[in-house]
């Protein structure tokens, strides 16, 4: 069936979007997404052939996830999605498989759309020290990882591990980090403003700028200029 996904992918393939893609993901040399190859194909489409190759196994969605092409990694990471919310017996295994070959979860998007579903579902009830390590990890992607994984807890109202990753990449020196910090900061506020507040009154002025400007996007302006200006 791989081969199947892989010739329906390609043929779905337009140059013009190829070219923006690569870049709007930030290819080019020295940049965080430096050598990706892209085929042109918008998510919404990526998400459909999912749904007709639902049957795929896992060991073709493994298969699938090494290719070159960004949108092919995107359908397996995807399809691994899929798989897992509708799957008890395979659980394990495709935690497994995530994380064995994350190093081809390897863009902004690829983490964000899988890792709370796969990564955060599995470790909820259990022991996350691996997240930890993550966060230390010289890997941009495996530090977004840890932090992007805690976005299932934070939907559980569980805070702890989203606030002592944070604690954690609070000086990372990449943007991306920043923002998914903030981005997490801000979803616990969501949920708990007095928690996000407690932990913002403590860190604020040790935080990157745009880490703070994503965590109190959505204060209202008066309060927002307070924590900009550091007069909190």
């Amino acid at each position: 069936m791989k081969n199947k996904v892989i010739e329906k992918l390609k043929s779905l393939s337009d140059s013009k979007i190829a070219k923006q893609s690569q870049r709007f993901f930030k290819t080019g040399k020295g940049e965080y997404g430096e050598g990706d190859k892209f085929l042109g194909i918008r998510v919404p489409v990526i998400r459909k052939v999912v749904k007709e190759f639902k049957d795929i196994s896992l060991e073709d969605i493994v298969d699938v996830l090494q290719s070159e092409y960004h949108e092919i990694r995107l359908f397996a990471v995807l399809a691994m999605v899929a798989k897992y919310a509708k799957t008890q017996s395979e659980k394990d295994a495709i935690y497994s498989a995530y994380i064995a070959n994350r190093k081809y979860v390897n863009n902004w998007d690829l983490v964000d759309v899988t890792t709370p579903h796969i990564v955060g579902a599995f470790l909820y009830d259990k022991n996350r020290e691996i997240l930890y390590k993550f966060a230390k990890s010289a890997d941009l992607w495996e530090r977004r990882i840890a932090i992007i994984a805690t976005f299932y807890f934070i939907r559980q109202n569980d805070f702890k591990d989203t606030l002592e990753i944070s604690k954690i990449l609070l000086h990372d020196k990449e943007d991306l980090i920043h923002k998914a910090v903030g981005w997490m900061l801000r979803e616990v506020g969501k949920r708990s403003l007095e928690t996000e507040e407690t932990f913002l009154i403590k860190y604020y002025k040790l935080m990157p700028r745009t880490m703070l400007r994503y965590a109190i996007e959505k204060f209202e302006e008066s309060k927002r200029q307070k924590y900009l200006k550091g007069n909190i």
